[in-house]
Formats: structure tokens, C-alpha cells, sequence
């Protein structure tokens, strides 16, 4: 297929589930993956469904971010998650066994009641526990732990396994995926796109950069200055030990994450930096990460002291200035699209539905303007959205 509809660059979770829906509404696509598909950031990432509203900052983040904006999109993805298995058809051991928020300081228990006011008003139900109350529930919690917020929705799914039900269902549909395909150069011809991998070319109408932490590299092959960051965060998991706990516990404070997962492990993340990012390689694992988040982590749930580390991971990320998403039509370039950032797995679905629509010239179910990319354009671009406004 030489002429598709719609180009996808990047077959992690988001070009994954773009690739989906367009072929759900009977769109002819293409992916291009440069590698193997769901390698990178989205089959590296903890797999959490964030439905209440998380940490502001990451370890090492300096912009907080925006949670009442977020939650909206949250509660429409929780719509998506609890009917995407039947959707797809193939189980991704999604697991909704709820989530436990945790405050350890009278700031971070203030930061849980002020959260739980903004999930009211997006529909999403929470609920405020003392420290006591919450240990009623899990009693695997430790006594720092203040306060906590409870949502029944919260849940995770396997990373590994999402991406790849995506691009089947997609394939079923019509769709073509090209691995080991790194796109070389993207060149507008009218009102296509002709994008190049080496000596094989597609030419589209619509091209979407879904590329990860490649987003700025993909879109500058096409002319397009896009402001963001690569960076890297890692994970860690311990040894198998028979079921103890079936709900995911975060921190409001610190970025921490832990759940047991189907195989028994305990897996342990939530944004902690690795060293460095190698976009030509790997990810580097820190060693001062390891140990501030496994110290965190069994703080709050001493039982993990316990366990043997099997092994830690890197994975790389993009990241905005603002640490919000960003998905929509480039400015001043009609039909080149780009999807990334925060939250990227727990809104796929959302995204993946957006993009459809926004292909399809139709309005999106969720207002999206403000997350998209103009606000995040360098040069010449910028250039192009006064004259926009302007005119």
C-alpha cells in the first residue's frame, strides 16, 4: 500500500491505537516503526490506568501538572478501558482493583483533599480516608502513611500486551505495519505527504508523529521545530511471592507506584529519572533512583523489604515544557498531526478516538485545542500562527 490514507509513524500504544480507530472507520493506514513495535516507552512503562488524579510533579520535574484539566480526559478513558478487551478481542489482563492515593505530611493530605474537590466536579469517585481507615483496607500500609484517597477505577494493564492487541485488531482491519522502518525524510507535495524510509516511499494526506521521544526528530523531517524533551524513567520488580495485594498504591508527594501484578511480582515505578537517554540505544538505569525508590516505596509498604530485586529498567519518555499532553493538527501544516506526552498509555484510547476524529473532519468528543501543538512550535512557526490570528 503505497498510497494510504493516513501515515502513522511510531507503533507504541498511541500510533497503535490511532492506527485502530482509523481503520475501525474504514481508513486505509500505514506504520512505520523503527525499530520493534512497543520496544521503547510504551512497553517499558508501569502500565498504570491513572483514573484519580496523580502526583503533580515527578521526581526532578519542575513544572506541575495540570490535574483538573487532565481529569476529564481521565474519566472518558476509563469509559474506553473497561470495554477495550471485548473491543479488541483479546484479553490484556486489565485489572481494576482500585487505588489507593497516599499522603505522609499535612501539605500532601491537603493536597488529597483539594484533588478529591476537582474529581467531584469531573465525575470521578473518590473517596478521603484517614491513615487508619486506609490500613483497615490494605493493612500492608505503614503507619507514616497520614491519609489517602480511595478510587474504585484505578487499575493497570500489561503493557506488553495492549500495544500489540492494538496493532492485530488494526491489521485485521486492513492496516499495514512496517518494522525496522525509520522514516528518513517527510516532504509536503501538494496536499500530501510523501514520506521516505530509505528507498521505499508512502504518500498520504495525513501523517501522524506519534514517534515517542522521537516526536521532535520525526517532525523536523518535516520542516516542523517542535518543542519537546526526551527523557528517561525506570521501573523495578521483585520476585514472584504468592497474591497480597490487588490494588495499586500511589504517592501524592513523591511519584511512587506499586502493584502486584498477574505473575506476582511487585512492580515499582512512578517517574523516577534514569541516568541518561540514548536514543540510538538504551535507556541508562540510575543506581541513586533505585535506591530513592525502593526506600519510598518501602516506607509506605514495609512488607517490600522483604522481597529480592529481580531486576530494574529504563524507558524513555517524551516530555513537553508544560508536562501536559499534546495532540492535534500542526499549524500551518495541514494533515500533520502529532500525539504524545503525559499520560500517554492511561489516555491511548482517548487519543486513539480523537485522532480518528480529527482525520475524519469531524469534532472530537473531548475539546482538545488547547493541548495541541501551536503552543509548543519554535522559528518559523511561530511566525505562521501570528499570521493565523491575525488574519
Amino acid at each position: 500500500m503505497s498510497r494510504p490514507d493516513v501515515i502513522v509513524v511510531g507503533a507504541g500504544i498511541l500510533g497503535a491505537a490511532a492506527a485502530f480507530h482509523l481503520s475501525e472507520r474504514g481508513h486505509r493506514v500505514v506504520v512505520l516503526e523503527r525499530g520493534v513495535p512497543n520496544r521503547e516507552g510504551s512497553g517499558t512503562t508501569a502500565g498504570n490506568l491513572h483514573i484519580q488524579a496523580i502526583h503533580t510533579r515527578r521526581p526532578g520535574q519542575g513544572v506541575p501538572v495540570d490535574n483538573g484539566r487532565l481529569l476529564p480526559l481521565q474519566r472518558r478513558a476509563s469509559e474506553y478501558w473497561s470495554t477495550l478487551e471485548e473491543r479488541l478481542g483479546t484479553g490484556v489482563e486489565l485489572r481494576r482493583g482500585g487505588g489507593f492515593m497516599v499522603a505522609e505530611t499535612e501539605e500532601q493530605e491537603q493536597e488529597l483533599r483539594d484533588k478529591h474537590v476537582m474529581e467531584r466536579a469531573a465525575g470521578i469517585p473518590t473517596e478521603l480516608l484517614t491513615g487508619d481507615r486506609a490500613r483497615e483496607r490494605l493493612s500492608l500500609l505503614s503507619p507514616s502513611v497520614r491519609a489517602a484517597s480511595w478510587c474504585p477505577l484505578d487499575g493497570y494493564a500489561n503493557p506488553l500486551l495492549v500495544t500489540p492487541a492494538y496493532l492485530e485488531a488494526a491489521r485485521r482491519n486492513g492496516t499495514e505495519l512496517h518494522p525496522f522502518t525509520p522514516v528518513t525524510a517527510i516532504h509536503r507535495t501538494g496536499s500530501e505527504y510523501k514520506v521516505r524510509s530509505g528507498e521505499r516511499s508512502w504518500t498520504a494526506p495525513y501523517v501522524i508523529d506519534a514517534a515517542g521521544p522521537w516526536i521532535a526528530d520525526v517532525a523536523a523531517l518535516a520542516g516542523i521545530k517542535v518543542d519537546m524533551s526526551p527523557v528517561a524513567i525506570q521501573m523495578h520488580v521483585t520476585e514472584r511471592v504468592p497474591p497480597v495485594m490487588s490494588h495499586l498504591v500511589q504517592h501524592i508527594g513523591e511519584g511512587m507506584s506499586v502493584k502486584q501484578v498477574s505473575a506476582g511480582n511487585l512492580l515499582i515505578g512512578g517517574g523516577w529519572p534514569a541516568r541518561a537517554l540514548d536514543l540510538d540505544g538504551r535507556s541508562t538505569v540510575s543506581m541513586a533512583s533505585m535506591a530513592g525508590n525502593l526506600a519510598q516505596a518501602a516506607r509506605v509498604l514495609p512488607f517490600l523489604s522483604g522481597l529480592r530485586l529481580l531486576r530494574m529498567w529504563a524507558g524513555p519518555l517524551a516530555a513537553t515544557p508544560d508536562e501536559m499532553p499534546v495532540i492535534g493538527e500542526v499549524p500551518g501544516h495541514p494533515g500533520f498531526l502529532v500525539a504524545g506526552g503525559t499520560y500517554a498509555f492511561t489516555l491511548a484510547p482517548v487519543w486513539g478516538e480523537t485522532l480518528a476524529s480529527l482525520v475524519s473532519g469531524e469534532r472530537p468528543a473531548d475539546p482538545v485545542q488547547d493541548l495541541g501543538p501551536g503552543r509548543l512550535l519554535c522559528g518559523d512557526d511561530i511566525d505562521l500562527i501570528g499570521k493565523a490570528g491575525a488574519a
